[in-house]
């Protein structure tokens, strides 16, 4: 037996009076989520544990299999994770971003989370300057992937039982406060000598430099210590697999000692390779047991408050990576599982805590069908799955595979 997770990144959404009443999901053309919704078996799932933030970290973390309220350290460790950074218990990881600000002040608004979608090239050569500028003795900054990039504060976890400062601060995600006001944000980091030392040194130097991008600040979010997980062979009895384009779910497959697939060309938008992702998943199948098919690109559109663009990144994902799947694995014995890991609704701009919608398929499973596959068809066989962690093992039992 062979696994396929197909999962489209905050894919989930309201209903929008630009799509006639009809959320981005039902509007899309998506043909093979439609079919196995008809056999296959269709329902919710609560991916966010109760009290935890709505982000890409916990649900996918959750999705995988891991229990957030075990595991969840925080989203800056499973992205330095994924970059192999070798760390020690009493650091501070922060995800760092490269954002575009309207001002650098009290006064300032949230215009880009990802300034501008920045260049790879482009954002390493910023980090660098960035790293001699701005690091001192006790931090280092890394370069990621576009606009997302790590922090360390060396020994910044706080010592003795007794987290720092900087371990407790609940800064907000840039993405969530798109055109809002960043001076609460603002008035957290000043409290905290070392950060707002960087994050000042880090615009002087961003206006400074002719960088040629829309980056003007810095954003330490989602800081943590150092991310553990158990084996996912261990757990689950299956080699498993990620492929997908953030270090988020690289991170979270390395740490669960799981093969990252790494795909040219993949880039989080909807712009991605398609082809590539498909390609790298079946050529782990044949070695392996289980894939987990990343797609980024529904949730970045919903971050942009991008109508259009959103339906048709699903559209994309059923036509260019789940209907390749099907074809290339039919009279295979596989299971299919699609689902998002939270919703990202185009109105708010932002993650929410929706349960969100699933659809498992395999040859001869009894089902419980819906006419195609959207939010209100999986709410309406009201079969919900309480804990996002307990999802893989419900489908392996539902579909009749070995736990």
């Amino acid at each position: 037996m062979k696994f396929v997770f197909v999962l489209a990144d905050g894919m989930g959404d309201w209903p929008l009076a630009a799509l006639g009443g009809k959320t981005p999901l039902a509007a899309a053309a998506t043909p093979h989520m439609d079919e196995l919704a008809k056999a296959g078996v269709v329902g919710l799932c609560r991916s966010i544990p109760p009290g935890m933030p709505p982000g890409s970290d916990v649900a996918n973390m959750a999705l995988l299999g891991f229990d957030p309220a075990t595991y969840h350290t925080g989203r800056g460790p499973i992205e330095a994770a994924a970059m192999g950074l070798v760390t020690w218990p009493d650091d501070l990881i922060f995800r760092l971003n490269l954002v575009t600000v309207s001002e650098f002040s009290d006064a300032g608004v949230m215009r880009d989370y990802s300034a501008g979608h920045i260049d790879t090239a482009a954002a390493r050569d910023i980090v660098a300057g960035l790293s001699r500028t701005c690091a001192g003795i006790d931090m280092a900054v890394y370069p990621g992937v576009q606009y997302r990039h790590i922090l360390v504060l060396k020994a910044g976890a706080g010592k003795l039982g007794a987290p720092s400062f900087e371990a407790g601060m609940a800064v907000r995600p840039p993405h969530d406060i798109t055109d809002q006001g960043i001076a609460p944000d603002l008035a957290l980091f000043r409290q905290s000598p070392i950060l707002w030392d960087f994050m000042t040194k880090a615009q002087a130097y961003l206006a400074a430099a002719n960088h040629g991008t829309k980056a003007n600040a810095v954003w330490p979010w989602g800081q943590g210590g150092t991310l553990t997980l158990p084996p996912f062979e261990e757990k689950y009895g299956m080699r498993g697999a990620v492929v997908s384009a953030v270090d988020l779910v690289k991170g979270l497959g390395l740490a669960a000692g799981m093969e990252v697939l790494d795909v040219p060309g993949a880039t989080g938008l909807l712009d991605t390779n398609y082809a590539g992702k498909v390609e790298a998943a079946l050529d782990f199948l044949s070695r392996g047991d289980f894939v987990f098919v990343h797609v980024e690109a529904p949730d970045e559109c919903g971050h942009g408050g991008q109508v259009a663009e959103k339906v048709e990144a699903v559209a994309r994902i059923d036509r260019l990576v789940l209907g390749p799947l099907r074809q290339a694995l039919a009279g295979t014995d596989t299971v299919f599982l699609v689902a998002c890991d939270h919703f990202t609704p185009i109105t708010v701009k932002t993650h929410t805590t929706d349960p969100v919608p699933f659809v498992l398929w395999r040859q001869g499973i009894e089902p419980v069908a819906a006419p195609a596959f959207t939010e209100a068809a999986a709410v309406s066989t009201g079969l919900v799955v309480e804990h996002g962690h307990e999802l893989v093992e419900f489908a392996l039992s539902r579909a009749g595979g070995r736990i």
